[in-house]
C-alpha cells in the first residue's frame, strides 16, 4: 500500500512538475535576460563545467577531445519528504561545428528524505547516433548505475565516467567534487524551444 502511494504521489508530481518547470525554472539564470542573454550564460556556465571536470579528472579532456560532442547541464534539485524533483539547463556542443543545441532538464524522486542539492552533468557521445538520439528522442535517463567506462579504441580506462547508454558516457559534479555514484534516475532531457529559435 505505501508503495501504491508513492508512486500515486510521484506520477502526480510528474504530471504537474512541466508546468512549474517551463512556467518558473525552465532556466536556471533567470527568465529577465533577452534569449541572447540566456545562450550566454549557458555557454559560460558549460565552459566552467569542463574546467571544473578537468580540475578533478584531467583524463576527462582527452575522452571529450576524441569524442563525436559533449553537453553539460547544470542541475538544481529538492526533495521534501516523499516527493522531489530538479530542474536545469544545458547545451549540446557538436564538434561537426553545429550550432550549440540548448535542452531543459527535468527530475522526479520518490522515496524518504529532505534536501536541496545542486550538480552538473557532462555527457559525452562516442558516436553521432547517440548525440542525436539524446537531442531529439526526449532523452530519458532512468538509472542509478556505477561503472567505470573504457574508451573502446584504446582500451584505456577512463575512471569516473559512467556508461548510461550506448555511446553516452557520463561524469556528476557536486559541491564536493567528482561524484563516486552516477545518479539521475526518472531525469528527462529536452529541446529548449525558446533557446533554439
Amino acid at each position: 500500500m505505501r508503495v501504491q502511494i508513492i508512486q500515486v504521489l510521484a506520477c502526480g508530481l510528474l504530471a504537474l512538475f512541466p508546468l512549474s518547470s517551463s512556467a518558473q525554472f525552465s532556466n536556471i539564470f533567470g527568465t529577465d535576460k533577452t534569449v541572447s542573454e540566456q545562450r550566454q550564460e549557458i555557454l559560460k556556465k558549460s565552459d566552467d563545467t569542463l574546467k571544473a571536470l578537468y580540475q578533478v579528472q584531467p583524463k576527462a579532456k582527452e575522452l571529450i577531445d576524441r569524442s563525436v560532442g559533449y553537453a553539460t547541464f547544470s542541475n538544481f534539485g529538492m526533495k521534501i519528504l516523499i516527493a522531489g524533483g530538479g530542474t536545469g539547463s544545458g547545451v549540446v556542443i557538436a564538434k561537426d561545428g553545429a550550432k550549440p543545441i540548448y535542452m531543459n532538464m527535468a527530475e522526479v524522486q520518490a522515496g524518504l528524505g529532505l534536501g536541496i542539492k545542486s550538480f552538473q552533468n557532462i555527457f559525452v557521445f562516442q558516436t553521432k547516433d547517440a548525440l542525436n538520439d539524446f537531442v531529439n528522442s526526449g532523452w530519458t535517463f532512468g538509472g542509478q548505475v556505477t561503472a567505470a567506462a573504457k574508451y573502446e579504441k584504446s582500451g584505456d580506462a577512463y575512471q569516473d565516467a559512467t556508461v548510461v547508454a550506448p555511446g553516452v558516457l557520463m561524469y556528476q559534479l557536486t559541491d564536493s567534487g567528482l561524484a563516486a555514484e552516477i545518479t539521475g534516475k526518472g531525469t528527462k532531457y529536452y529541446k529548449n524551444t525558446d533557446l533554439n529559435k
